[in-house]
């Protein structure tokens, strides 16, 4: 029986119009069908067509991980000019296809072979000459380097066949037959070539559970998740990297009878979403740092009126328009604690594609269980990164008829929409309901809703708004915190959240097997947070590592500001992922181990 564990990464690099990031897909989705597990996660510019560097990385592998490999196996060059620069992310033995018969002459220093390491492997492959005599033009041969890499690992060849068709089925059908053509042009080229490297695929391992896997997107698993709760109405502007929400929503609500609106802005996005909240509707909007920047003084009249409502952020770089298309973990502030006032609300992280779809369906269920305003902070990292997940067969969140805070009111007794109740929690009625008439405002009020101002009324308020989250840290069917590795005292800890848990987590699997006694915890609810699960955490740890996206250490300053604990910080803004090795040293270096394990890399 074959045991070979596989676990390859490739990256395909090229300029914005060789169709890099097309390739990537069917890649990722040819390996999915043929039962990998994968991980992918494409880069690309801000600028329109026919300018930047585009790169499409894939992860595949038998068994689980959690992020993208610090360093390619394979790198599939579709510009020289682009693909130069990660050369060097290419490990020891790893492979470099080029294209060996450039259509011009090239300048000395520009071309890919001549800047490969002495340990690469390099192979030339004339893509544009195959391209030309398979499809009579040389716009496939993107698709005759996919080709090549797929015959020279003797990957299986009806799974891209499959892929391409799917690729292209809104296309005219000589346009799947030529690049079917080119890819099996590319493919037996790649079977007669002689291979350098002993990279092997194994067999996928067997899935235990009988649920098919699915591939998809953080965006596309919070599109999920809200169907699955019964979204009603959604309310968006078009923004990166969020804007697939919304489209991808459009087609999909209509075929369960909700209702979706771009509107004119973000403003009005957000005040769409808290109207309708207010009128009873599972409602939601998705946008990112700029327009959440926008929505945060309609964020306060959702907490000071308590209505429910979702609202998704994916993060990018900042500030201002800052950078459309690369990732970043710096709206945490204005998440938690943006706007004006005490203006307290749940705030979600979820850390990987699955937690997409469980922290979306759940942050209706919050939302009316509390009577709060819920954002699910993403980031452009998770929203694009594509992962295999198994879904249950029947999804787990609870229907809009589940009502546990809407108590029963006495009939012959005025009603009180912000009643000061035990646990904070008052009797929610919407437009219709008989008896049910109460005032909505921003100012602050008494338990009828009439405006009032006086000094132990607003601190009782305050209180009640405040107090009633603290159930959230309960919530059935979400984990807001959760501890890895090496149970009891260790000498590390990697305390992280959101996009940055997978990378933190291998790196303390890494560590581990160095002999580090290490341990990694995510916090999955920045508000409220989970404080004392978060301290025992601390209390075993000698060090603490908060790796992070951001300049300012946004999470390491929430988590000493809450528990008073210094910190060890790991903070990045490249605008890329966080890098395991990177990270990995920096765990080292807190252990007091210097040494450089050679094998990590």
């Amino acid at each position: 029986m074959n045991s070979v564990q596989t676990d390859v990464q490739i990256a395909v690099c090229g300029s914005a119009g060789d169709g890099t990031i097309a390739v990537g897909d069917i890649l990722k989705r040819a390996m999915a069908r043929a039962g990998y597990r994968v991980i992918a996660f494409d880069e690309y510019p801000a600028e329109i067509r026919g300018f930047g560097k585009c790169i499409a990385r894939t992860r595949i592998t038998t068994g689980q991980v959690y992020s993208m490999k610090p360093k390619t196996d394979v790198l599939v060059a579709l510009n020289d000019g682009h693909a130069i620069p990660h050369v060097s992310e290419v490990r020891d033995f790893g492979a470099v296809i080029y294209d060996s018969a450039p259509i011009a002459a090239v300048q000395e220093g520009w071309h890919v072979s001549g800047h490969l390491r002495p340990g690469h492997l390099p192979y030339g492959l004339p893509m544009r000459e195959i391209s030309e005599q398979s499809t009579s033009a040389n716009r496939s041969r993107n698709i005759v380097a996919l080709g090549f890499v797929a015959g020279l690992y003797r990957l299986p060849r009806q799974a891209f066949i499959e892929a391409i068709t799917e690729k292209f089925r809104t296309k005219a059908e000589e346009v799947t037959k030529t690049n079917v053509a080119a890819f099996n042009a590319g493919y037996e080229r790649g079977g007669e070539t002689y291979r350098f490297d002993k990279l092997e695929f194994g067999p996928p391992a067997r899935r235990a559970r009988s649920s098919l896997s699915t591939m998809m997107t953080g965006n596309h698993a919070i599109v999920r998740g809200c169907l699955e709760a019964g979204i009603e109405t959604f309310f968006g502007y078009p923004i990166t990297p969020a804007t697939s929400i919304m489209e991808r929503l459009a087609v999909e609500m209509p075929k369960h009878g909700a209702r979706l609106l771009q509107t004119e802005d973000e403003i009005a996005a957000i005040s769409a979403t808290i109207g309708a909240g207010f009128a009873g509707a599972r409602s939601a909007t998705a946008t990112s740092g700029p327009g959440f920047a926008l929505m945060t003084e309609m964020m306060g009249l959702g907490v000071m009126a308590e209505v429910p409502a979702v609202i998704f952020v994916s993060q990018r770089g900042g500030p201002s328009t800052g950078m459309p298309t690369k990732t970043e973990q710096s709206d945490l502030n204005i998440a938690v604690f943006g706007g004006h006032g005490d203006a307290k609300r749940i705030v979600l992280a979820p850390t990987n594609v699955e937690g997409c779809w469980r922290c979306a369906g759940r942050a209706f269920e919050m939302a009316e269980a509390y009577q709060v305003p819920v954002v699910v902070l993403v980031d452009l990292y998770l929203s694009n990164r594509y992962e295999t997940v198994v879904f249950p067969d029947t999804p787990p969140f609870l229907p809009k008829s589940w009502k546990p805070m809407h108590r029963d009111r006495q009939a012959d007794l005025p009603y009180r929409r912000f009643e000061l109740t035990t646990d904070g929690v008052s009797p929610r009625a919407v437009p219709g309901d008989v008896g049910g008439v109460h005032t909505a405002t921003g100012l602050e009020h008494n338990e009828f809703g009439r405006p009032n101002d006086l000094s132990d009324m607003h601190l009782q308020m305050t209180e009640k708004r405040h107090g009633k989250l603290n159930a959230a840290l309960k919530h059935p069917g979400i984990t807001v915190c959760k501890r890895f590795g090496d149970t009891g005292k260790v000498d590390v800890g990697v305390l992280t959240w959101g996009s940055t848990f997978g990378e933190a987590l291998e790196a303390t699997i890494l560590a581990r097997e160095d002999g580090i006694r290490c341990a990694a915890m995510k916090v999955v609810m920045l508000s409220p947070l989970p404080v004392r699960p978060i301290l025992r955490f601390l209390n075993d740890c000698k060090v603490v590592v908060v790796p992070e996206l951001n300049y300012e250490g946004q999470f390491a300053n929430l988590i000493s500001g809450a528990l008073g604990r210094p910190v060890k910080r790991f903070n990045r803004v490249t605008g890329k992922p966080i890098d395991v090795i990177q990270l990995l040293q920096a765990i080292r270096g807190a252990a007091g181990k210097r040494k450089w394990r050679k094998s990590a890399a």
